[in-house]
């Protein structure tokens, strides 16, 4: 039976589209999959840490299990994180697009999981830095929404979607490869024009329960 961890990046709370949209598709598969574990991170709303120096010193100590106290303090959140979400099976993100790329709370998110030795490997050939995810066997399903329209694939504004390729990318470099995105656009245009396109993301959802 899947395990989902749905992480909400939104700042905003009750008036979050990506939160609500998020919900629709989480209600509808706690009720395909009762009894699954489900579990909610918050990153919108609540802080989470940027990497510093610290961090950074810690996360790349050449002796992994003989780290200082210190430095396993330093990195003590990051391997909650991690552990997270090495423990589910399905990684649901709900995020608006915020000035082409994603909220802050959720690059953060991105900064702690991404971690060596742990999410991904690195060696070096003939001097040349070569990578190795380490996550096997997860699914995926990005839910977003976007002030303005076209930002989607094939869209005139493609090319200034960061977002989706930011995640794509950052999920890809861990090992999550099978990702699927749903989004509904246009929050900054007239109110029935967004109102059809999140329903429309809604149904495509509430389709995608079946495959999760």
């Amino acid at each position: 039976m899947s395990e989902i961890l749905v992480v909400h990046a939104s700042p905003r709370g009750e008036r979050s589209h990506s939160r609500r949209l998020a919900e629709v598709f989480v209600t509808a598969w706690q009720a395909a999959n009762p009894g699954a574990r489900l579990t909610r991170r918050e990153v919108g709303r609540a802080l989470i840490p940027p990497v510093n120096e610290a961090f950074v010193a810690a996360a790349f100590y050449p002796e992994p299990d003989a780290r200082p106290l210190p430095m396993q303090a330093d990195l003590a959140f990051s391997d909650e994180l991690v552990r997270e979400l090495l423990s589910h099976d399905v990684l649901l993100i709900s995020t608006p697009m915020h000035n082409f790329s994603v909220p802050s709370g959720l690059k953060a998110w991105i900064d702690q999981i991404v971690r060596l030795g742990l999410t991904f490997n690195h060696t070096l050939d003939n001097g040349v830095a070569q990578y190795e995810p380490l996550v096997r066997g997860k699914k995926a399903l990005i839910v977003t929404t976007r002030g303005g329209f076209g930002f989607g694939p094939g869209g005139e504004l493609e090319a200034l979607n960061h977002a989706d390729t930011l995640l794509r990318t950052a999920l890809g470099f861990i090992g999550i490869t099978d990702v699927t995105v749903v989004d509904a656009e246009g929050e900054e245009s007239a109110e029935r024009t967004f109102q059809i396109s999140a329903a429309e993301a809604e149904q495509r959802l509430l389709a995608l329960v079946r495959e999760f």
